[in-house]
């Protein structure tokens, strides 16, 4: 029960086919060897730039806290329910 025979898979296959085309099907696959193919490219690579980056600055640095920002709440009244009085 827990395997399928030859012909299951024959009819799913079909029944694939028969739903989404095979140009469609095959435009896919290619682009899932694409993906697969760049991931394998990526992990290759020695060096990867962005942990290079990331080295240069220390991991609990916050940049720019000190600029206030525009539009932000500096001296505006918020309205809750406990002061409506």
């Amino acid at each position: 029960m827990g395997s399928f025979s030859i012909w299951h898979w024959m009819v799913v296959l079909l029944v694939v086919l028969l739903l989404f085309g095979g140009g469609k099907v095959s435009h896919l696959m290619g682009d899932f060897a694409k993906g697969i193919k760049a991931f394998k490219k990526n992990m290759a690579e020695d060096d990867d730039a962005s942990m290079e980056a990331s080295a240069a600055k220390p991991a609990g640095s916050i940049t720019n806290a000190a600029a206030p920002q525009a539009g932000a709440q500096s001296g505006a009244q918020t309205t809750t329910p406990a002061n409506q009085g």
